[in-house]
């Protein structure tokens, strides 16, 4: 018997086996979201956007698919400029009885021309008041629209793991579509998407459903569904929602000044791993470990130095740099901040004011730096740690900008293991700052055999810290 015969079999014997009634209470535990659509629906909105794109063809005369010299043709042919009209589909909702609807940034991005319509087929031309890429949220206003029906707002800070949700939208330009899920994680951090906790769902969420309402069993809106993860490009269970909180704090701001202020300490992090930890001190493997400390920023003010693990943000606690950010972005600029910072194997309290985060600001984007070249010093073998080193030049010193340094000319496999790697620069230990070989050779002699040693390397430009087992040179 077919597999998939066999499957239908087990099901239909089952539900005979539980009986009617047993089957019907079943049913009767699902949630029902009828009514839930039938009063919240009507504050989602579809909408759709032109753009004038402009784009240079070359002049390739017809009929050239195909000959041999179509290629040379496309490239090296005058070009022409060509405008044409595109249009894309998206979803959003309405927060206010004034006409102001929250929908995603990339939705409206670039638009020359957005409308909105409404389930009772009104259309309404809106203007963007404002939209913010780094949340991807942004907020339009309709004008001379009458009775408008409103979202309610919810705590999406209260919602569970397991919790159903409901998403309204327009996939693939179906209007008021309804899928349902449940919460499947909070507190998602999405590469390059530092500035959002996302909820996770598997409500069934396409394109079209981007900007849409994330409802609760209470018909409050939780969040604005934006991503999804697809190797299709269609729904594969896995979608990402914005924190209504967030989206709300973002709305405000772009009411009120037309842009959003966020907080900088300027500083790097990287996670703290168990090995780590140990090798702080730290009891368990949480915080921030800073990696570097920008020259003049806040965090250099006030004292902060790489080796310090951000445990907390103003009482909030930080499991990873991406908690970090999040807390320090949320910080009006200008306003003290106190960070509970672990130091030489014991907390304390440090105050700084945070900055502005800019656009434009050339800390936000990647740093890049050339990596030392082959030092002309002798080498010299740690055995114990299974690394071969050499102190740098003076003039490779100059190309990374660090006092002192050892570059790892060979590493072995326990060292590669633990993250080291040849052409690493090591520039210091734990908070320290290296200024000899020496001082490297007797924190590792000390150190007790089985342990490890926190070192700061230099790679390609950014620093980060390893932590090397002591005693494992095989």
């Amino acid at each position: 018997m077919p597999i998939k015969k066999l499957i239908v079999t087990a099901v239909l014997a089952s539900t005979v086996a539980l009986g009617p009634q047993m089957a019907t209470a079943a049913v009767a535990n699902l949630p029902d979201f009828t009514q839930l659509v039938q009063d919240e629906g009507r504050a989602v909105v579809n909408i759709s956007t032109k753009q004038t794109v402009r784009e240079s063809v070359a002049e390739v005369p017809d009929g050239m698919a195909g000959d041999p010299f179509f290629e040379f043709f496309r490239r090296f042919a005058p070009r022409q400029q060509r405008e044409f009209q595109a249009t894309s589909l998206g979803s959003g909702f309405l927060i206010s009885k004034e006409g102001y609807v929250l929908t995603n940034s990339h939705v409206v991005a670039k638009a020359d021309e957005i409308t909105v319509t409404l389930t009772d087929k009104r259309e309404f031309k809106a203007k963007l008041i404002g939209s913010d890429a780094r949340t991807d949220v942004a907020l339009l206003k309709i004008d001379g629209a009458g009775d408008l029906p409103v979202i309610k707002v919810g705590d999406d800070k209260a919602l569970k793991v397991g919790e159903w949700v409901v998403a309204i939208g327009s996939p693939f330009g179906f209007d008021n579509s309804v899928t349902a899920g449940i919460v499947s994680a909070k507190g998602r951090q999405l590469p390059d998407e530092n500035y959002v906790p996302f909820i996770q769902t598997d409500a069934a969420v396409n394109p079209g459903n981007s900007g849409g309402p994330l409802f609760n069993m209470n018909g409050e809106v939780v969040g604005i569904n934006s991503q999804i993860y697809s190797r299709s490009g269609g729904f594969m269970g896995i979608s990402f929602a914005i924190p209504i909180d967030v989206a709300m704090n973002v709305a405000d701001q772009l009411k009120t000044k037309g842009k959003v202020s966020r907080g900088r300490i300027g500083v790097t992090t990287q996670e703290v791993s168990k090995a780590l930890a140990s090798s702080f001190g730290l009891p368990r493997a949480n915080g921030a470990l800073v990696t570097n400390v920008e020259h003049g920023a806040p965090a250099d003010k006030a004292g902060l130095k790489p080796g310090d693990i951000l445990l907390k943000v103003d009482g909030q606690a930080i499991q990873s740099g991406g908690d970090l950010q999040r807390a320090i972005g949320a910080i009006s600029p200008g306003k003290p901040v106190t960070l509970e910072v672990w130091r030489n194997r014991a907390s304390r309290n440090i105050t700084v004011v945070a900055a502005e985060l800019k656009d434009s600001d050339p800390h936000v984007a990647e740093r890049e730096a050339n990596k030392p070249k082959a030092a002309e010093p002798a080498a010299q073998t740690m055995s114990q740690v299974g690394l071969v080193v050499s102190e740098l030049s003076a003039q490779q010193l100059r190309q990374a900008g660090v006092p002192f340094g050892l570059l790892v000319q060979r590493a072995n496999q326990a060292a590669q293991r633990a993250g080291i790697l040849a052409g690493d620069v090591i520039v210091g230990i734990g908070s320290q700052q290296l200024a000899s070989a020496k001082q490297l050779f007797n924190e590792i002699n000390s150190a007790k055999k089985g342990s490890s040693v926190a070192l700061q390397v230099l790679r390609q430009g950014a620093t980060l810290f390893v932590a090397l087992p002591v005693g494992e040179s095989t």
